[in-house]
């Protein structure tokens, strides 16, 4: 007789007695099934901003360099190493263009996050670029209306700025921007142009911060440091870069705990069947029943919870990432590979939380158990 025949009956045995306690055996797939959808969902967010990243390299230019100074975090050590160094400088520029071969152009980028702007925009305050004139050609900005500034406008400090398209939308609406003004801490610039729309990444990428692109004034580099020098702006991108850090953490976490969580419910459920099922097992046993049948049938029941349970997981993340793409506007992609890494974690975990009751099963005295009220 071959083995696959071996099995139908406890395949059959276990199927009957999970569809006995139909409830209990929903409740013991839920924390499998909300595990996997975690899962899932998390790695089909991940997916899409990866994609977005590359769309966002793919953007910037594959022969763009960008040099960034790392500064720290704390603003002690801040003026401990501004005392040793003053970072990168005017200075540091003028020495790439003369030294470095084969640099069409540079441009400084030097960033700042505001902390009032006028017309209020309509949700995040837009970050301001200090750029040359070049860098629309560098960062290939594509002007939708007006102009970009002139390397003349840029050598004077002049106060005009070129609008992205979010913050346009979320300055000025519907109406036209330019000739405007708009306030960045005390400091007025007349709009000059608009850039049209850009890639997004979620994540720093490339040394850039991971934040709209779209959502950016860019102002003369003069205009940005002797207008709107701020050298505590930094220590704010830190912070809110290090929160996201942690939320990344702690989602990701979550996502982990629910299916250990599934993975101890099963065993819990298991451990009571153990006890309600005691005689079915002496009597099994009696009747010549092995060890390894007894811990086959119980495996079996476990497997098929993790089995069923992560099936419906599998669609229930699916959902959750489309609900997620269309309501919260995030980019998703749900690949095969993470519904199988999903899918045989949760088997996985449901076979390891089986064994332990199918061994205490087997190892049950038949007489003891015949004899268990």
């Amino acid at each position: 007789m071959s083995s696959s025949v071996l099995w139908l009956p406890d395949l059959g045995r276990s199927v009957d007695n999970l569809l006995l306690h139909k409830l209990r055996t929903l409740l013991t797939m839920l924390g499998m099934i909300f595990g996997v959808a975690a899962v899932v969902a998390m790695l089909s967010i991940g997916a899409g901003a990866q994609q977005q990243v590359m769309a966002f390299i793919e953007d910037l230019g594959v022969r763009n360099l960008i040099v960034e100074a790392r500064e720290t975090t704390e603003f002690q050590a801040f003026q401990k190493m501004r005392q040793q160094s003053p970072g990168l400088t005017f200075k540091d520029i003028r020495a790439m263009a003369a030294t470095v071969p084969g640099l069409e152009m540079v441009s400084p980028r030097k960033r700042f996050t505001p902390s009032q702007v006028i017309p209020k925009p309509q949700g995040e305050l837009p970050a301001v670029y200090g750029v040359d004139a070049n860098f629309q050609q560098i960062a290939g900005l594509k002007i939708a209306s007006g102009r970009f500034f002139t390397q003349e406008e840029a050598a004077h400090a002049a106060p005009v700025c070129v609008l992205g398209e979010a913050a346009r939308v979320r300055l000025f609406g519907l109406s036209d921007p330019l000739g405007q003004f708009v306030k960045v801490n005390g400091q007025w610039y007349r709009t000059i142009g608009v850039a049209g729309a850009q890639a997004v990444a979620q994540t720093d990428v490339a040394g850039l911060p991971g934040q709209d692109r779209n959502n950016v004034l860019y102002v003369p580099t003069g205009a940005a440091m002797f207008r709107l020098e701020d050298n505590y702006s930094q220590f704010r991108l830190a912070e809110q870069q290090r929160t996201k850090r942690i939320f990344d953490i702690v989602m990701v976490a979550l996502a982990s705990i629910s299916l250990l969580v599934g993975g101890i419910g099963i065993m819990n459920i298991m451990l009571a069947s153990v006890l309600e099922r005691t005689r079915e097992i002496g009597v099994r046993r009696a009747i010549g029943a092995r060890r390894t049948d007894i811990i086959r049938q119980f495996v079996m029941e476990t497997t098929l919870i993790a089995v069923a349970g992560g099936t419906m997981g599998l669609l229930l993340g699916a959902s959750m990432s489309r609900l997620i793409a269309n309501f919260a506007g995030w980019s998703t992609i749900i690949s095969s590979g993470s519904l199988g890494l999903a899918f045989s974690v949760s088997v996985l975990i449901g076979l390891v939380s089986g064994v332990y009751p199918a061994m205490k099963a087997s190892r049950l005295d038949p007489v003891q158990a015949l004899h268990y009220e």
